[in-house]
C-alpha cells in the first residue's frame, strides 16, 4: 500500500515505514521553516492517490497560522503554520478510513523528515481554507512542519494487554502488534485489540480481527484505522487477511 514507482522518491525519503513507525512521535511546536516545493510535491501526490484509494478528501494547507492559535487551540502547540484537514461524506466506517489512510500520509511525513501531530479538538476552522463538498465532514487535523524536537515516547501497554498473543502465535503477529502498539491514539489510550484467529480452511491465509474498544475518550474509529495501519505494515499483508 505504500509501494512507489519513482526512484528519485525512495533517494528523497529518510528512512524506511518502520523506522518511521518506531521514531514518530507527536510535536506541538514547531519551527518557522517553509516546507519545500519537492515536499510538497510529494505530499499533494500522496494525498491524491490516499484520497482516491480511501474516498476521503484530505487537503494539505499552508501557511495558515491561526487555526492552532486563540481560545480553542489548546494543547500547547507552536510555530504551527502548515496541517491536513481530513475529511471525506458521512459514512459509518468514515473515521476508521481517516485514521487508515491519514496516518499513511504521516509515515510518509516522517520519512521526508518531518514532524506530525493527528489533532482532534485543538484547531480552528479557518473561513476560506478548506472545501468541503455536500455530504462531508472533517474527522480531525494533522500538524505538519519541521519540529522543534522529535517528540518524546510515551509508555504503552503490553503486548497481552492489547491482542491474544500466545507463544502459538506467529512472529508476524506479534511485529504487527508492536508496531500498532507504536500508533498514535487520543490521549494514548490505545482501545485497540488484535486477535489472530485459526483458520479451518486448508491453505488459507490466516485471519486477524481487529475491533475497537469502549472509552469516555472517544476517536477510538479513527485510532483503529492508525493502529490497523501499522499492524499491516510490520506484520506484511501476504501474511494474513482481516476477518
Amino acid at each position: 500500500m505504500f509501494g512507489t514507482n519513482s526512484i528519485n522518491l525512495q533517494k528523497t525519503l529518510k528512512m524506511t515505514l518502520l523506522e518511521a513507525i518506531e521514531s514518530r512521535h507527536s510535536v506541538r511546536r514547531y519551527k518557522d521553516i517553509p516546507l519545500t516545493k519537492e515536499t510538497v510535491k510529494i505530499l499533494l501526490q500522496k494525498i491524491e492517490e490516499i484520497n482516491r484509494k480511501g474516498e476521503l478528501h484530505i487537503q494539505l494547507i499552508m501557511n495558515e497560522p491561526k487555526a492552532f492559535k486563540g481560545i480553542f487551540a489548546y494543547g500547547r502547540f507552536s510555530g504551527v503554520n502548515n496541517y491536513f484537514v481530513v475529511s471525506g461524506k458521512k459514512a459509518d466506517d468514515l473515521d476508521e478510513r481517516a485514521g487508515y489512510y491519514g496516518e499513511q500520509l504521516v509515515l510518509l511525513a516522517q520519512q521526508l523528515g518531518l514532524n506530525t501531530c493527528w489533532v482532534g479538538q485543538s484547531y480552528r476552522k479557518i473561513e476560506n481554507t478548506f472545501k468541503l463538498d455536500d455530504g462531508e465532514k472533517i474527522v480531525c487535523y494533522i500538524a505538519v512542519g519541521y519540529g522543534e524536537t522529535q517528540g518524546a515516547e510515551h509508555k504503552h501497554k503490553t503486548l497481552e494487554d492489547v491482542s491474544n498473543i500466545n507463544r502459538l502465535t506467529p512472529e508476524w503477529f506479534k511485529k504487527g502488534v508492536t508496531a500498532a502498539l507504536l500508533a498514535p491514539t487520543a490521549v494514548n489510550q490505545q482501545k485497540f485489540y488484535f486477535e489472530y484467529v485459526l483458520s479451518d480452511e486448508e491453505n488459507q491465509k490466516s485471519k486477524v480481527k481487529a475491533k475497537k474498544l469502549f472509552s469516555l475518550v472517544g476517536y477510538t474509529n479513527v485510532d483503529l484505522g492508525i493502529a490497523k495501519c501499522h499492524f499491516e505494515i510490520a506484520a506484511g499483508t501476504e501474511n494474513f487477511v482481516w476477518a
